[in-house]
């Protein structure tokens, strides 16, 4: 097809009403753009700055801070595509679409985020806590939105879903200042429990880390097999928990030889048919 003038001057008509159209608004949403970019920036600077003057949860801040960030920088997003004449109805509804296939498909991680959120807003337990849950006993060293990092004293580290954690039990052991010490030994039977009482107490007695009030105390549980199972329940500082508990057991243990107190050991006696 043969192009004559006519045509051209059509053609270059259009164009230059088409930029008259289009170069304002891409200059609006460019403005628009580097000035909400701007307010942005500083609008996070004092998020960060109020974050930081909170209680110290740098999990919750961190998490806080970036679901701040991107919901303003969607509304800027939202903004320069609204100058640009873009329908965005359009976009929100296949980001809807897309964003429920995306839930279904990663309900488990929705759950465990759900309770990253529960935990960290609610503080069951805290970074350094000692705590037993879902079968484990140790330290929590990190508090993340979906998982908890634990190490064992042992160490090994233990990682837990939170959706687990924010649904199950946690025995908390770092919330109280002061712990109980229980210890349970057995002596023979016939033994003095009165003797055994006083060698017992005079341990407690002469160490420091153990609290006076309440006062230690020593009673016979039980009736066992080869011994009379005795309970002894003494206070410490959290702090002291298991020294108190390993050295008690130590002294128990050379007190009652140097006392002549047996410890018994379970016996079995065979009769010959």
């Amino acid at each position: 097809m043969e192009v004559t003038p006519e045509m051209m001057d059509s053609f270059w008509a259009q164009a230059v009403d088409l930029a008259w159209l289009v170069i304002p608004k891409i200059v609006y949403a460019i403005i628009f753009y580097v000035v909400g970019k701007i307010i942005v920036n500083k609008l996070l600077g004092v998020v960060k700055t109020r974050l930081e003057k909170r209680e110290n949860n740098p999990s919750l801040n961190e998490f806080l801070f970036a679901f701040i960030k991107v919901a303003l920088t969607l509304f800027l997003i939202l903004g320069v595509l609204t100058i640009l004449g873009v329908p965005v109805a359009s976009f929100l509804a296949i980001f809807g679409a897309a964003g429920l296939a995306i839930g279904l498909a990663l309900q488990g991680s929705l759950s465990n985020f759900a309770g990253g959120l529960l935990i960290l807003a609610f503080k069951p337990f805290r970074v350094g806590d000692v705590i037993e849950a879902q079968g484990h006993l140790g330290t929590v060293e990190k508090i993340k939105v979906l998982y908890t990092h634990m190490h064992t004293f042992d160490k090994k580290e233990i990682i837990i879903p939170n959706g687990n954690l924010a649904n199950s039990d946690v025995v908390n052991m770092s919330t109280q200042p002061v712990r109980r010490v229980d210890i349970s030994v057995g002596v023979a039977y016939g033994s003095d429990i009165e003797k055994v009482r006083e060698v017992t107490m005079a341990i407690f007695a002469k160490d420091e880390r153990v609290h006076k009030d309440p006062a230690p105390v020593m009673f016979l549980s039980n009736f066992g097999d080869s011994s009379l199972d005795l309970s002894i329940r003494v206070w410490t500082d959290a702090d002291n928990l298991w020294p108190v508990f390993f050295d008690s057991m130590e002294a128990i243990n050379k007190e009652y030889e140097a006392n002549n107190i047996e410890i018994p050991f379970p016996q079995r006696v065979v009769h010959n048919g």
